[in-house]
């Protein structure tokens, strides 16, 4: 049955913001040769999580996955283990900014009380549907 768009179920918009998301962040760091992982792995380093607990809600843990992502950059001598070298820390900053302007993009229109609301509101069904 053909659902309109004011009658979809909420597990379909997720599905949708969900590869819109995807395929919107992988096409903006296209440009600079990233795909989406590594972003996130650029990130995890300047933080203080390893990366690999970082990207294991995105990946299968395996070792080889994680290099995968990791290891084109370290190539490119943006890190050095889990830690960002001073020139994978000069491309975070650069990157951040485009991020931060994406997001801005993906957020135009919704209040920053109705998007702390969404929030409040999926991490509670995340909550009922991990205990049901």
């Amino acid at each position: 049955m053909y659902m309109s768009d004011d009658n979809k179920p909420i597990g379909w918009w997720l599905k949708e913001l969900d590869r819109l998301l995807e395929s919107s962040f992988e096409r903006l760091l296209a440009a600079d040769g990233l795909t989406r992982r590594q972003w996130q792995a650029l990130n995890a380093a300047a933080g203080d999580e390893p990366i690999a607990v970082a990207l294991a809600p995105f990946l299968d843990g395996n070792p080889e996955t994680i290099a995968a992502v990791t290891e084109p950059l370290a190539a490119r001598g943006w890190l050095a283990g889990d830690e960002l070298t001073p020139a994978g820390q000069a491309a975070l900053t650069g990157l951040t900014a485009k991020v931060r302007a994406q997001r801005a993009l993906v957020t135009a229109g919704v209040s920053d009380d109705e998007y702390a609301a969404t929030v409040d509101v999926l991490r509670r069904m995340a909550g009922n549907v991990a205990t049901a």
